[in-house]
């Protein structure tokens, strides 16, 4: 069974199965609705007389087994507008899809034997018997907005994983057990990084563990950027809407945005100029005022204006997930100026800068091109001289074709560059966008002194190599399990002395530590060594200081190193913090368990 034909026939084939088993369980009193494949399996969504509960699992399954045993034919019809009607006469559902279709449209409808039927375009299996050796399982019920409006009924949506067989199938769980002992939702929590409350939804609390990651993350990227020539700044979070309604944001994105009236109108409407505050869904603007505040000459451009300010975005409650998706982030934004004839060599360098940081990581990254899309705005010519120097780019750093084009699907104010990386799971994310604008510059009308002396247009470049702070973060801590590289753990050392006669020695350690900025943490109480040493494994430190006589004598550590079973007896306290200042410095991905 080829992979292709598996996800395109026998996902969706077995999802009208499903259909089939609930309403044999439930009775024909059901209202089926849609049940598409999905990326491992597939669902349907039902109204149903009463809530699916876990004791119904294995039954759905059985009465599944047990219809394909069955071995019936599958027919497929074409029937009119009419026709379908009227065989959907008790579906609600299926009659409101039915009803949206053009008067003169080809209606397919699918047999399931004599008494299934399920309104689809296919393509479906020839027989039932095609799905007997494929493997599933019921993997959860949840609730659904028919057509994801929540102003419609809520139905019961029943998700399956679905494969070519048991292999595929126990494979896939492995996986599943995997990621979810990697969530960050859960690891997060565990490691006293973050949390969040419901009087801020979507709005993480950086607790002191989750905060020295943070920072240190931050250090590394304003490290990065220095080596390049970036600038960094910070602006307002509140900004007059006017602001946004010149940028075009308003206009756009104003169901995105968390709006402060200053005063109310009778009819709940803002108008400019009536003291309307937004908070800054992005930081563009913020850019562009420090660009315009005095004339800008050719010799200062690339102008590269990088900002990691807060910014909020409003999400609907649904859509919030963790670090992934929250309502308040810190972007690492940059906003470069250049004149035209630099945008090849600027987003050259960006793309140096993306390579040296997702590799400090051990990320593997790819690239889309998004080019003119139809509703494009600004001059022809100008665009086609982008978007073949973003080719020529790609061409080089990737290799030609090792990269995807997706015509007409940039915005109408310039082409972009989209990267995306693959963690240790194979997961793929969007990551950095490389993006240029010729519509702000204009809407602000930005000028710069030309070398001839006259006044020109600089082209904006929008710029991100992380995405968010707290995206990357979580992405972070799902890739290493936790088991962050010494440079960025939230505490790199854990110190134990063993009894409290030891306690002034480990005041020593600590202090050399401290002197040498390397992130420690100690326990001074009279606590066993064992239950001591648990709670910085627990924490993932990535070395624990035991400290006992012969240490506190000879002036020595003896380490515990995460994830291993080896212990580096009686290590002078020199060497170690020596050991630490090398993966500090280098950005090491390993921890060292030799010494040097």
């Amino acid at each position: 069974m080829e992979n292709e034909d598996f996800l395109a026939k026998y996902r969706h084939s077995l999802s009208h199965i499903l259909a089939k088993a609930v309403i044999e369980i439930f009775g024909p009193t059901v209202q089926y609705a849609i049940g598409p494949q999905i990326a491992d399996g597939f669902y349907y969504d039902f109204m149903l007389p009463r809530t699916v509960t876990n004791e119904d699992f294995k039954t759905i399954e059985n009465k599944m087994r047990e219809i394909l045993k069955r071995k019936e034919p599958w027919t497929r019809k074409e029937v009119s507008k009419e026709e379908a009607l009227e065989i959907f006469s008790e579906q609600k559902y299926k009659k409101e899809i039915i009803k949206d279709l053009p008067e003169d449209a080809v209606i397919s409808i699918y047999y399931t034997g004599d008494d299934f039927v399920d309104l689809c375009r296919g393509p479906h299996v020839d027989n039932s018997q095609e799905l007997l050796s494929t493997a599933f399982q019921l993997k959860s019920v949840s609730g659904s907005y028919w057509r994801g409006n929540q102003d419609n009924d809520q139905l019961q949506r029943i998700y399956f994983y679905a494969f070519p067989d048991k292999k595929a199938l126990k494979e896939h769980l492995d996986w599943i057990k995997e990621a979810m002992e990697r969530d960050h939702k859960k690891l997060g929590p565990e490691m006293e990084l973050f949390m969040f409350h419901e009087t801020a939804p979507g709005m993480p609390y950086w607790l002191p563990r989750g905060w020295n990651l943070y920072n240190a993350l931050l250090d590394y990227w304003r490290r990065e950027h220095l080596l390049h020539g970036y600038q960094e700044i910070s602006g307002p979070v509140l900004s007059y809407k006017e602001l946004w309604v010149t940028s075009g944001h308003w206009d756009h994105y104003q169901d995105n945005m968390f709006i402060v009236p200053d005063k109310d109108s009778e009819d709940g409407t803002y108008f400019v100029g009536d003291g309307t505050y937004v908070i800054k869904p992005m930081n563009c603007p913020n850019t562009i005022n420090v660009y315009r505040h005095r004339q800008r000459s050719y010799k200062e451009l690339p102008l590269r204006l990088s900002q990691t300010d807060v910014i909020h975005r409003k999400e609907k409650s649904g859509q919030l997930n963790g670090l992934f998706r929250v309502q308040e982030f810190h972007q690492d934004d940059d906003h470069t100026y250049v004149m035209p004839e630099q945008i090849e060599s600027e987003i050259n360098d960006i793309m140096d800068v993306a390579k040296k940081i997702y590799g400090t990581f051990g990320l593997d990254y790819s690239a889309e091109l998004s080019t003119r899309p139809d509703d494009f705005m600004g001059e022809i010519e100008l665009w086609n001289e982008a978007e073949s120097a973003l080719k020529r780019i790609l061409d080089n750093k990737l290799g030609e074709g090792n990269y995807e084009i997706n015509e007409g699907d940039g915005a109408f104010y310039g082409p972009k560059i989209d990267l995306k990386m693959k963690d240790c799971l194979g997961r793929e994310w969007q990551m950095g966008t490389i993006q240029l604008d010729f519509q702000l510059p204009l809407k602000f009308d930005l000028k710069y002194v030309a070398p001839d002396g006259s006044m020109q247009q600089p082209v904006l470049i929008h710029r991100a190599i992380f995405g968010s702070f707290e995206r990357f973060i979580g992405i972070l801590t799902e890739h290493f399990k936790g088991h962050f590289p010494f440079w960025l753990s939230p505490m790199q050392v854990g110190i134990v002395p063993i009894r409290p006669e030891h306690n002034a020695y480990a005041e020593k350690v600590a202090s050399a530590l401290y002197d040498n900025r390397i992130r420690y943490e100690v326990d001074y109480s009279d606590e066993n060594m064992k239950v001591k040493i648990r709670q910085y494994k627990n924490m993932r430190d990535p070395y624990i200081a035991v400290i006992g006589d012969r240490e506190m004598e000879e002036g020595t550590v003896s380490l515990n190193i995460r994830g291993t079973n080896k212990q580096l007896q009686n290590v002078p306290l020199n060497v170690f913090i020596e050991m630490c200042n090398k993966m500090n410095r280098d950005y090491s991905l390993e921890l060292m368990t030799e010494l040097p």
